[in-house]
């Protein structure tokens, strides 16, 4: 880092090495989800009680690792999602999913490997699932809820760019009862998208900050 005129430091350059595997050298953090953490996540609780009795409530489910430069304005956050694959019920694994904090912050989403949908529900009442495979990416305006879910057989790699200062707010998927729609096996290899009849609504007039 150096120091211009008295000013606040600039930090250096980054280089991320990112592997398809979702590794990723240069990284500033790491973070690991385990099954007990996604209790309440799943409509089928009956379902979720037994894969955590069958792999163990430790089970990694998914990870994240990424890169910032810390709180600055004007920063961004670089990382990758890695979703290991399988089912609760006819559910495909998925993460908790997020709105930013700061609600009108976007994000976008570059698979690297595997096969997934990212699910989205707008505050003003709009759904969206846009498959993801290599190669294609998904851009997530401010004010959209979103989650990852792996549709495939193997772990569905990510890479992931937003703003630092945008934080999550984890625990508004949980408030309205979980997202309008589930994702779910069709019956003939693929996935489809359902009502979730435990939506209750977004907060209204939720404030970006």
């Amino acid at each position: 880092m150096i120091e211009q005129n008295g000013a606040a430091a600039v930090p250096d350059p980054a280089l991320l090495d990112i592997a398809v595997d979702g590794a990723m050298e240069g990284r500033s953090s790491t973070y690991r989800v385990q099954l007990k953490r996604l209790e309440g996540v799943y409509s089928d609780a009956e379902s979720y009680a037994a894969e955590v009795a069958r792999l163990g409530a430790d089970a990694e489910v998914y990870s994240v690792q990424s890169h910032d430069y810390g709180e600055g304005p004007g920063g961004l956050t670089i990382g990758t999602s890695r979703l290991e694959p399988g089912r609760v019920g006819a559910e495909f694994a998925l993460t908790r999913g997020h709105l930013h904090a700061r609600s009108d912050r976007a994000e976008l989403y570059y698979c690297i490997s595997g096969r997934g949908v990212m699910l989205m529900d707008s505050l003003d009442g709009r759904t969206a699932a846009i498959e993801l495979t290599p190669g294609r990416a998904a851009h997530v305006p401010g004010g959209w809820v979103h989650r990852s879910v792996n549709v495939g057989n193997e772990a569905f790699v990510t890479i992931f760019c937003y703003n630092t200062d945008a934080g999550q707010d984890y625990e508004i998927i949980a408030r309205a009862g979980g997202m309008r729609e589930l994702v779910v096996d069709d019956g003939d290899g693929g996935w489809e998208a359902i009502p979730n009849p435990g939506h209750r609504g977004y907060e209204s007039g939720r404030a970006t900050r």
